[in-house]
C-alpha cells in the first residue's frame, strides 16, 4: 500500500496546488476588480466635486443677480411713491390755483372794458387775486 498512498498523497497534494492556483488567480481578479472599481468612483467623485462647484458659482451668479434686480425693485417702489406724492401735492395745488383763479373771475364778472387803459386795472387785479 505504501505505491497506493504515495501515488494518493501526490494526487492530493497536485489537487491542492491546483486548487491554490485557481484560488491566486480568482484572488486576483477580485482585486483587480475592486481597484477598478474604486479607481471608476474616484474618477466619478472628482467629475462630481467638479460639477458641483460649476453649480455653486452658477448659483452665486444667480443670487446676486436677484439681489440686484430686488435693489432695483426697491428703488422703483420708492421712486413710484415719491412720484404719488408730488402729484397729489401738484393736484392740491392746481385745486388751489383753480380755486383763486375762479375767485378772481366772479370779482371781475361784472367789469367790461372797451380799450386797454380800461381793462388794465382789472387785469392787473385779477393777476394780484391769483398769485
Amino acid at each position: 500500500m505504501s505505491g497506493a498512498s504515495a501515488l494518493a498523497g501526490a494526487a492530493v497534494s497536485g489537487i491542492w496546488k491546483a486548487a491554490a492556483i485557481v484560488l491566486a488567480a480568482v484572488l486576483l481578479v477580485v482585486a483587480g476588480a475592486t481597484g477598478t472599481g474604486w479607481w471608476l468612483a474616484a474618477g466619478a467623485r472628482d467629475q462630481a466635486l467638479v460639477d458641483l462647484k460649476a453649480e455653486q458659482s452658477v448659483s452665486a451668479g444667480l443670487r446676486a443677480s436677484i439681489a440686484e434686480q430686488n435693489l432695483a425693485v426697491d428703488g422703483m417702489a420708492r421712486a413710484t411713491l415719491a412720484a404719488q406724492q408730488r402729484g397729489e401735492a401738484a393736484q392740491a395745488a392746481a385745486a388751489a390755483a383753480g380755486k383763486k383763479y375762479q375767485a378772481a373771475q366772479v370779482q371781475l364778472a361784472g367789469v367790461r372794458a372797451t380799450t386797454c387803459d380800461e381793462a388794465m386795472p382789472a387785469v392787473r387785479a385779477m393777476l394780484e387775486n391769483v398769485q
